[in-house]
C-alpha cells in the first residue's frame, strides 16, 4: 500500500495511526503532493488495483490534468478502480485518463465518484 500526503498535520496523524495499528511496515508513505508523486514513477509500487483520491475539494478539478492517459495507463492495472472523494456539488469528467466514470455515491455534502480502468464511460 502507498499513501501520498502533503499536509503536515494529516501526515503526522497518518503515521501515528499506522504505528497504533501496527501496520507501518506494510505501507509506504510519501510526504509529497500528488503531482510530485506522479512525476516520479520510479517511486510507484504499482500498478495499483485501487486508487483512492481525496484532494482538497477546491482542487478536485486538477485531477483531470494530473491523471492523464499516460499516467493512468502506468498507474492502474487493466481492471483497477479509481475512487475520488469530492464535494457533492462538483461534477467530475466522464473519464480521468484511461479510467472511465462508472457511478457516483452521495453521502450528505460528500460524494464518491467511481471510475474503472476496464469499463466504459456512463452517466
Amino acid at each position: 500500500m502507498t499513501c501520498v500526503e502533503s499536509e503536515i498535520e494529516a501526515l503526522k496523524l497518518l503515521r501515528q495511526n499506522m504505528l497504533d495499528c501496527g501496520i507501518g511496515h506494510h505501507i509506504t508513505v510519501y510526504a509529497h503532493t500528488v503531482k510530485q508523486f506522479l512525476n516520479r514513477p520510479e517511486q510507484w509500487e504499482g500498478p495499483y488495483d485501487i486508487v483512492f483520491a481525496d484532494p482538497p475539494y477546491a482542487l478536485v478539478h486538477d485531477l483531470e490534468s494530473l491523471l492523464t492517459q499516460t499516467v493512468t495507463e502506468r498507474l492502474l492495472t487493466a481492471d483497477s478502480w479509481l475512487v475520488v472523494e469530492h464535494a457533492e456539488k462538483a461534477l467530475l469528467p466522464v473519464s480521468l485518463g484511461s479510467a472511465a466514470y462508472v457511478r457516483r455515491y452521495r453521502y450528505g455534502d460528500t460524494a464518491l465518484s467511481l471510475y474503472s480502468s476496464s469499463g466504459t464511460a456512463s452517466r
